[in-house]
């Protein structure tokens, strides 16, 4: 099938699932590339056509694709397209992020042809609690641009006429898992649950008032609008999704965020692991 461009739909607070998907998009050498980046407003609705192949990368919130991502998804739709279907996760675990995903596509027009799960560093990562930090890192973007690759040669073998190779993501290899460390996590959750501990929350990101320059990065990079213009130094718990993307993207570091999860996630899942992909 000759595929005459390629979409990028993404919501990537903290850049790792902008940066997979861009990864494969260039794998793939399609030269038109246009890119509907959801992180920050949902956009406008969009219909994307039959010979367009769409790549949707969004992380990975407790195992399940982060809801304000589903959300701003709702706009898109296809008629009978090609859709390539990513999770970027933090290094525990994607559990139904995928098939989640695939309902939602499939529910949009889709047709889901290839899938995969990327790691990326966690939104809790930080020097002192490390989890997947640097992820995705060149040797990941390499392996995306290979994936993209395989996906358009995959394509390429499909003529005019014919049905898409359309693939269940259920059947996705994953990754393999210490049956100790998620017992350790499973334990250590229940743990803070008896101290009744919120597990962050009801924490948000605070800021150093001595390190604020009110440049307005988080205030331009804020998802939903937690953090105001003039008042840098606060934000909005009743907003706040706890993406980190104010934490990450501070140019004077002055902003952090507690949580007791991140020294669990860093104890329990320090061991590296693999992405996963398939493709119809």
């Amino acid at each position: 099938m000759d595929l005459k461009d390629i979409r990028l739909i993404t919501f990537s607070p903290t850049h790792t699932s902008r940066q997979v998907g861009e990864a494969i998009a260039r794998g793939t050498a399609i030269k038109q590339l246009f890119v509907t980046d959801l992180t920050v407003s949902a956009g406008v609705p969009l219909v994307v056509g039959r010979q367009t192949l769409t790549l949707i990368t969004v992380p990975v919130y407790g195992g399940h694709v982060a809801p304000l991502a589903m959300k701003r998804l709702e706009g898109i739709r296809s008629e009978g397209g090609p859709v390539v279907l990513v999770v970027v996760y933090g290094n525990r675990a994607f559990e139904q992020a995928l098939t989640e995903l695939q309902a939602f596509a499939t529910g949009c027009g889709f047709k889901v042809v290839a899938g995969a799960a990327f790691i990326g560093e966690h939104s809790y990562s930080s020097s002192r609690y490390p989890i997947a930090a640097g992820r995705p890192d060149a040797a990941d973007l390499k392996e995306a641009e290979d994936f993209g690759w395989k996906v358009a040669d995959r394509m390429s073998e499909t003529g005019e006429g014919r049905a898409f190779p359309v693939i269940n993501l259920e059947h996705i290899p994953q990754p393999l898992q210490s049956p100790s460390s998620m017992e350790k996590f499973v334990q250590g959750v229940m743990e803070m649950r008896k101290r009744q501990t919120s597990g962050g929350k009801s924490a948000v990101p605070i800021a150093d008032e001595s390190l604020c320059t009110r440049c307005g990065y988080c205030v331009e990079h804020c998802p939903t609008a937690a953090i105001v213009r003039g008042d840098e130094c606060h934000t909005l718990s009743d907003r706040c999704i706890r993406c980190c993307a104010c934490v990450k993207g501070c140019p004077q570091r002055a902003r952090s965020f507690e949580t007791p999860f991140a020294p669990l996630l860093s104890a329990c899942f320090a061991e590296q692991k693999r992405n996963c992909m398939i493709i119809g």
